[in-house]
């Protein structure tokens, strides 16, 4: 898998002009999922995310997790992610997961983020969404599970 994960003071997502999803302050995670994940790299991302230290203490040092500040998540799933630009100037997706499975796992790991007592939001998967948000920092992280 792989997150893109973004540390926002705001973020939501529409589609077809309708909010699907808002947070105030938290992450918000871009999501893409292939063929070899399995419930191993779900629980390894919600552990990282859920505990990473990058909101900022009394001292102004990234020191506090996201249930340190009662963050919330925004994920959105973004199978563009796996993209392969090697060749050519058109991406080529076919590293990406295949749609069924890849919805079976993203909602597998918004049901796992949520069970850890973090408000999580979502858009929609395989729609066309538009995506706002303050990044807040920026603090801009990669979440890779291939090189974990």
């Amino acid at each position: 898998m792989k997150v893109i994960l973004q540390r926002v003071s705001e973020a939501s997502v529409t589609v077809a002009g309708n909010q699907l999803g808002a947070i105030k302050q938290g992450f918000m995670l871009l999501v893409g999922v292939q063929d070899t994940d399995t419930d191993a790299e779900l629980d390894y991302l919600v552990r990282k995310i859920t505990n990473l230290r990058v909101f900022e203490d009394q001292a102004g040092k990234m020191n506090l997790s996201l249930t340190d500040v009662a963050g919330a998540i925004l994920s959105i799933s973004q199978f563009t992610l796996y993209a392969d630009t090697r060749k050519g100037n058109r991406p080529s997706f076919t590293a990406a997961g295949a749609p069924d499975f890849a919805k079976k796992m993203y909602d597998r790991f918004n049901t796992k983020l949520a069970a850890t007592g973090v408000h999580v939001e979502t858009g929609e998967f395989g729609a066309d969404m538009k995506v706002s948000l303050v990044n807040d920092g920026p603090v801009t992280i990669v979440f890779d599970t291939d090189n974990k």
